[in-house]
């Protein structure tokens, strides 16, 4: 059995050379600084996915129960979150007229919803980007972005996209339509 008389394996000692080198002329070795940014973005990207993506705070989701509330003096129909919910004018039973920009200020109920007491028809219907929405009495239902608050309405009477929208008046008549902003159409004008 032979034995090595150098405690390094040969392909690492020009390696072991150069930095005794360095060393030796005064450098040091910058630490790489690249991977905790990196990190830091993807984290940061998580963050902004989880907040943007997903149902607005009071669209349904699938399987939620919708509640009522008095507006106005109307009971209205809400989301499980206590937001109003709303049908569009232009829809049909079978269809959603309300696509791209407007269903991002406009968000769709996803799924089948209930709702314990409230009479009336629950069912569902096929979106143009094959997602199913909820419909209450043959309405597509929506929430709408400008409701910030539970209890609100000021989506109603707003003329957008194309359409009036209404908040579903269970019992009683429907609120007074919201007062337009000065100087615009009443929503937002895409």
């Amino acid at each position: 059995m032979q034995q090595h008389t150098t405690s390094w394996p040969s392909r690492l000692r020009p390696a072991g050379q150069w930095a005794r080198r360095r060393a030796a002329a005064g450098e040091r070795r910058q630490p790489r600084r690249t991977g905790w940014p990196a990190l830091a973005a993807v984290v940061a990207a998580a963050v902004i996915v989880a907040a943007c993506g997903g149902a607005s705070p009071g669209s349904g989701q699938p399987g939620s129960a919708l509640k009522t509330t008095t507006i106005n003096g109307a009971t209205v129909l809400t989301s499980a979150k206590g937001f109003t919910l709303y049908s569009f004018a232009p829809d049909t039973p079978a269809k959603s007229n309300c696509n791209g920009q407007c269903a991002r200020v406009w968000p769709p109920v996803k799924g089948l919803v209930t709702g314990s007491g409230i009479k009336g028809t629950f069912g569902t219907i096929k979106r143009s980007d094959g997602s199913t929405q909820a419909t209450f009495d043959g309405h597509p239902l929506y929430t709408y972005v400008g409701d910030k608050s539970r209890g609100q309405a000021t989506g109603n009477g707003l003329n957008a996209a194309g359409g009036v929208w209404h908040e579903i008046a269970i019992s009683g008549t429907a609120g007074p339509a919201s007062n337009p902003p000065p100087g615009g159409s009443g929503g937002y004008g895409y």
